[in-house]
């Protein structure tokens, strides 16, 4: 440990409490361990505190909006009082919208299906599928990886100065990259955005479990996570920001919540009057609970301090990055360099090994959850690892010719919860896999790699 990781040591915040942070799980070679949970990434697990905060309401769950009855009033006091909640945890303007959804991918595909007509989308190749694929009834332009921070905003200039005709036009930029970990320039993204009268929207799936999130500050138009990685249960979502665009677009789904009035014309067919508040796209008995969570994330984030959240994330992230860097076997995974700010995401590969069978190995014979593949962003892993791959890789190759290149590559990720021993865990086990290979056989087994029984 480097002097510089030492001294934060003394002076960063414990972990949060989370669910699973003492289950227990089997090994191939025997025994038993404590599960360390380092794929945050896809999944971050619940806070407790989130967790407790939905116990004690659950007995007083009642129907939202429809209800005179006294749960029912309770029930729709706590899920607009959790909008604001939120709101303000966005740090959104005035007149800003926030849309309750099911996920990242159901927000962007609200905001797509809200787009107006002739609207531009520019989105780089390195999204998440759920910002690069929603688009599919505008004209989308694609743009190449940048490799700073500068080429990023100097690439959306140019593409945005060059669109034709020149109409409404969005851009769509994730946070910080559910690959590697950098920051994006969001704020200078968005200045460039605007100079060239687009709009933007942020993914921050992966920026807001880390970092603060300002709509204001950042001067984004829109904002989009989901409570699963904001440490609140699976199921629900945000979109947040401007009004105009989805109060003037159809409701996302048609039904009881979004529509303030439906008549009977003399024809025999129905006249409807939409909701232009976020009910509009908030069809259907809402998820009352998972909106309750994800406000309870965002207060027990708050009260913790991002300061000191980051601060702790840091001094894991330097652990993780000093431990690799020890093993010259490993190759970490890189668009803005070694320098560029990140969260605790990490993607590397391991020369001589397929990375199924290194994090199938992880995992049964020390207790850690990675994830391994494309991780959803097959473009961007592609052009990372220099490849173009077709077809799975089989697992178990760790006698592959070196300099072999991998097929997938493994992402460790970590947050508020982690403690120290599970990083300090995975850096000796990637050491240990390496110089002595695994102690099990491995196979194949529906496209996955498994240990071999």
């Amino acid at each position: 440990m480097s002097v510089s990781t030492a001294a934060a040591a003394q002076t960063i915040c414990a972990p949060l409490p989370v669910l699973g942070r003492d289950v227990a799980v089997p090994l191939v070679t025997g025994g038993e361990v404590t599960y360390a949970a380092l794929d945050y990434a896809a999944s971050a697990p619940a806070l407790q505190r989130v967790w407790d905060d939905v116990a004690a309401y659950a007995p007083y769950y009642g129907s939202v909006h429809r209800g005179a009855g006294y749960l029912s009033q309770l029930s729709t006091d706590l899920f607009e009082n959790a909008r604001r909640t939120v709101a303000e945890f966005l740090g959104c303007r005035e007149g800003d919208q926030v849309v309750f959804t099911r996920s990242t991918t159901d927000s962007l595909n609200l905001l797509a299906a809200a787009l107006p007509a002739d609207c531009q989308v520019f989105v780089f190749e390195t999204e998440h599928h759920a910002s690069l694929l929603p688009w599919r009834d505008a004209r989308v332009t694609y743009l190449d990886a940048p490799r700073t921070h500068q080429q990023a905003v100097e690439t959306l200039e140019k593409a945005l100065a060059d669109r034709d005709p020149y109409g409404p036009a969005l851009v769509c930029v994730t946070g910080a990259s559910n690959v590697t970990g950098e920051l994006w320039p969001v704020r200078e993204l968005a200045a460039a955005a605007h100079a060239h009268g687009a709009r933007i929207v942020l993914d921050a799936a992966q920026l807001a479990p880390h970092h603060a999130v300002s709509v204001a500050d950042l001067d984004v138009d829109w904002v989009a996570f989901s409570g699963h990685k904001l440490y609140a249960p699976f199921g629900s979502g945000v979109l947040a920001g401007r009004a105009d665009w989805l109060v003037q677009a159809q409701p996302y789904l048609a039904g009881g919540g979004a529509s303030r009035k439906v008549t009977r014309r003399e024809d025999g067919g129905v006249d409807v009057e939409w909701h232009e508040s976020a009910a509009r796209h908030e069809a259907g008995s809402p998820n009352v609970i998972g909106a309750y969570s994800i406000a309870s994330a965002c207060k027990a984030l708050t009260e913790a301090g991002f300061d000191a959240l980051v601060a702790r994330e840091q001094y894991l992230i330097e652990k993780v990055r000093e431990g690799l860097a020890d093993v010259p076997e490993v190759r970490i995974l890189s668009l803005f360099g070694d320098d560029a700010p990140r969260v605790g995401v990490i993607s590397f590969v391991v020369e001589g090994w397929n990375s199924s069978h290194f994090a199938a190995a992880l995992s049964a014979e020390y207790g850690i959850g990675v994830r391994d593949g494309l991780f959803c962003a097959h473009p961007l892993v592609r052009t990372l690892l220099g490849s173009d791959p077709q077809t799975q890789g089989e697992c178990g190759a760790p006698e592959a010719a070196p300099g072999e290149k991998s097929l997938n590559a493994i992402r460790v990720s970590f947050g508020a919860g982690t403690p120290d021993e599970h990083v300090e865990r995975f850096v000796t086990a990637v050491r240990e896999l390496v110089s002595d290979g695994a102690k099990w056989r491995y196979r194949t087994e529906d496209g996955r790699c498994v240990p071999a029984v």
